[in-house]
């Protein structure tokens, strides 16, 4: 048996990276997904290569609309809803005193208002198929600041804020709420950048399945009792620095 057998996930910017692996890994575990994203050739492309036991729908995470239609999808070809992944997000640079105010407003419309729109529309189908999941994807930029990302940051504190806000709001209808917050994952959206890794306690990057099987555990059935917390996977970045070469770390 599956660990996420009989249940059904809709997962934004689901077409490629983070988004990507956890609706394959959440296949495998026994649900049947829809995928959500705007890269429609990608999206249709990983749906037909999941099978019978997946979609794809054209969702901007901007649009309430598109939000109601592929909730509809779901429960018109599952039966139901009882998992929501907010995972869609883009990421800009600027120093602060030279961000532009287009760019600001973009950058919270999807990362943080699409992730709103989303519980907006999916609560009523959770309900029904409770109990159920909403994993909110944010970032250790949630977390923490970062140099010439107000943007990004500002709007993953606010996904780290609103999923605590929700799993209060939720916990009655039976919908737990978590935020996981990535370091940096090897994606397209992270292709041709370059990281230093060296002070980080792993020493690497992670990979888009990492993240995938965390989200696993917070959809399925084992982690009733987790709800308004935050999990962070990120090579153990944010709980310190290290020797950038474990051999020049000090002895004890």
């Amino acid at each position: 048996m599956g660990r996420l057998d009989g249940k059904v996930a809709l997962i934004s910017g689901g077409a490629r990276g983070i988004g990507g692996a956890m609706a394959t890994r959440m296949l495998q575990e026994g649900a049947k997904v829809v995928v959500g994203d705007v890269l429609d050739d990608d999206g249709a492309a990983l749906a037909a290569q999941l099978g019978d036991g997946a979609r794809y729908v054209h969702l901007d995470v901007t649009k309430p609309a598109d939000w109601e239609q592929a909730v509809g999808e779901a429960v018109d070809a599952f039966g139901g809803l009882s998992i929501l992944v907010n995972n869609a997000g883009i990421v800009n640079f600027g120093r602060i005193d030279d961000y532009p105010h287009e760019q600001w407003a973009r950058i919270i419309e999807v990362n943080l208002t699409g992730v709103f729109n989303g519980i907006k529309a999916a609560v009523p189908a959770l309900a029904r198929s409770s109990p159920a999941a909403i994993i909110n994807v944010s970032s250790i930029a949630g977390l923490r600041g970062y140099e010439q990302l107000a943007g990004y940051t500002a709007s993953k504190f606010g996904v780290r804020g609103l999923t605590k806000s929700a799993a209060l709001d939720l916990g009655g209808l039976g919908i737990r709420v978590n935020s996981v917050h990535p370091g940096v994952i090897q994606t397209p959206m992270t292709e041709g950048m370059t990281f230093d890794t060296g002070h980080v306690p792993l020493h690497r990057v992670g990979q888009p399945t990492e993240v995938a099987d965390l989200a696993v555990y917070l959809a399925a059935d084992e982690s009733s009792f987790v709800t308004g917390a935050e999990f962070v996977i990120d090579g153990g970045e944010t709980a310190g620095s290290v020797a950038a070469n474990p051999a020049d770390a000090p002895e004890n």
